[in-house]
């Protein structure tokens, strides 16, 4: 038997759970629920589990059986993590699928509940081959991705070190509901998806009569100004060789037509693709709010965020994955994008302290129109099953691949 077909007898059970955690999402650090379907799936395996102190994350870590023969003269076998995160998003369903959200607001609106049950799977994969093993394996089950930056909480509490050996290679799976055709692969060495910082503007005027506005300081129109001279900076003060968004999401004033109100309050995720333009943006947003507000004589209050950095994927670990997506599915599963997507993740943040890479995988129906079906987020985002038992094939695959290399080289 092969992996993959190893995982394609799992197929069922995977998507049990899938549609059990897709109908019941959790949102944020704290996810009791689906931290026990984890356990749950868990049970009776040889994994060394580990909870979260500060959220309901869940760390495991299977033994290998020939890591220190591998290694020789006693040293600590190699250890790789595979991780998954678990949280739904606050976006009300309108898929209209048999197993869809039963918790009012909530969904999972990004395939988080596919990630769980593919590295579930996964965990069964390897505890099947445990004694082949040339090291340990740490699973990575992590809430709070969604905002909440749930990758921090882990690393503070030691998941890289959970094997007692800092882990050598880290991967990572997200998939998505449109982008490219079902079941392919995709890669990119280097920077893969953006930084994203968050932006809250309070503009502070003086209330008034709408019928006699320059009797107040109207910060309606500063707002506005802004909105547009944020756009106008981005074009003109940025090279469009690397390019800087930046969308507006809240622009809120005002209770009445004819109110001038004292407050205006701006909101907006900025997405930047390399630490130069991320750190000017810093230094030019206040400048620019700040001047704007003074011309207009009132105040502004400009809180710039720092949220998660540029997912930067190792070149090596990369290659490793492409070659082992190309063994278990051939090369025509496979794609490698010449652009960084300008979604952002916080497992740039494991990234940024161990090598590794993150691979995405298509979710979209069978026959389906990648250009044209709704993206993650959105309220009528569905991710199709059929690409569970492959995920979870890549993920063992990947840490019986690399653990072998690691053994061989050390």
């Amino acid at each position: 038997m092969t992996i993959t077909a190893d995982a394609r007898d799992l197929q069922d059970d995977l998507i049990r759970l899938r549609h059990d955690l897709h109908r019941q999402p959790e949102i944020g650090l704290e996810l009791p629920r689906t931290q026990e379907r984890v356990l749950q799936a868990l049970d009776g395996l040889p994994f060394e589990i580990t909870l979260g102190k500060e959220t309901t994350s869940v760390t495991a870590v299977l033994r290998g059986g020939t890591g220190s023969a591998a290694n020789g003269k006693g040293k600590q076998p190699p250890a790789v993590l595979l991780r998954a995160d678990m949280d739904g998003l606050p976006v009300q369903e309108k898929t209209g699928v048999d197993y869809t959200s039963r918790t009012d607001g909530a969904m999972h609106a990004c395939g988080h509940d596919l990630h769980t049950s593919m590295l579930a799977g996964a965990a069964t994969l390897l505890a099947e081959q445990r004694h082949q093993l040339a090291g340990d394996v740490v699973l990575m089950f992590q809430p709070g991705e969604e905002g909440f930056d749930g990758a921090s909480y882990m690393l503070g509490e030691g998941v890289l070190d959970a094997a007692g050996t800092r882990v050598q290679a880290a991967y990572g799976m997200h998939v998505f509901s449109s982008l490219e055709p079902h079941g392919t692969f995709c890669t990119k060495p280097g920077v893969m998806l953006s930084a994203s910082d968050g932006l809250e503007v309070t503009i502070l005027g003086a209330g008034g009569h709408g019928s006699a506005p320059h009797a107040a300081k109207d910060p309606v129109t500063v707002a506005a100004e802004m909105v547009t001279a944020l756009q106008v900076m981005v074009t003109r003060q940025f090279n469009m060789f690397d390019p800087v968004v930046l969308s507006v999401g809240v622009l809120h004033a005002g209770t009445k037509r004819n109110v001038i109100p004292e407050s205006a309050r701006i909101e907006a995720t900025v997405r930047t693709f390399s630490e130069s333009s991320r750190l000017k943006m810093m230094e030019a947003v206040p400048r620019l709010l700040k001047g704007i507000a003074a011309a207009h004589g009132v105040e502004v209050h400009v809180d710039y965020q720092q949220e998660y950095p540029l997912t930067i994927t190792d070149e090596d670990e990369t290659h490793t994955a492409e070659k082992v997506i190309s063994t278990l599915f051939g090369e025509s599963r496979l794609s490698r994008w010449a652009t960084p997507l300008s979604g952002s993740e916080d497992f740039s943040r494991v990234l940024a302290e161990v090598p590794g890479t993150f691979v995405g995988l298509s979710a979209v129906a069978p026959g389906g129109d990648p250009a044209t079906s709704p993206f993650n987020h959105s309220p009528y985002a569905t991710f199709d099953d059929g690409v569970l038992a492959d995920g979870a094939a890549l993920y063992a695959q990947l840490a019986i691949s690399r653990l072998a290399a690691l053994s061989t080289a050390s």
